[in-house]
C-alpha cells in the first residue's frame, strides 16, 4: 500500500466518525437520525462519497433527505475542517447505500434455497 493510499484510508476512517457527529449537530430530526455506513475519498481527497443506510426510509423521503444534505454540506465540511484542523475538507457527495439492500436480498434467497433443500 502506497503512502497516498494510507492517507486516503485514514481520511475515510476519520470522516466516518466525524460526519455522524456533524449530522447530530443539525436541527433537522431526519438528518440527525441518519447512519453513515461508509465514506470513500477520491484519489486526491478532494471529494468524498458518503454512503447512508436507507433502512426504513421511503424512496421519496430519500430524495428529500439528499436535497437537504446538499444544502447543509458546506456546514458539515466546515465542522470536519475545524475538528481535524485540516487545510481543506473534501466535498461531500451523499448517497444511499444500495449494497445493504442487495446483501439482505441475497441472504433471503439463500435462506429460501436452504429451506427448499430441507423439504
Amino acid at each position: 500500500m502506497t503512502p497516498e493510499e494510507i492517507k486516503r484510508k485514514r481520511a475515510d476512517s476519520i470522516l466516518r466518525e466525524l460526519v455522524p457527529e456533524a449530522l447530530a449537530q443539525l436541527g433537522d430530526e431526519r438528518l440527525r437520525g441518519l447512519t453513515v455506513t461508509e465514506v470513500v475519498c477520491s484519489k486526491g481527497r478532494n471529494d468524498a462519497d458518503v454512503y447512508l443506510d436507507p433502512t426504513g426510509i421511503e424512496e421519496a423521503d430519500q430524495k428529500e433527505i439528499l436535497r437537504q444534505l446538499k444544502k447543509v454540506s458546506r456546514g458539515l465540511e466546515a465542522y470536519c475542517l475545524k475538528a481535524e484542523g485540516w487545510f481543506k475538507s473534501p466535498k461531500f457527495h451523499f448517497k444511499f447505500d444500495k449494497e445493504l439492500e442487495r446483501v439482505r436480498h441475497m441472504d433471503e434467497l439463500f435462506a429460501q434455497i436452504e429451506k427448499e433443500l430441507k423439504a
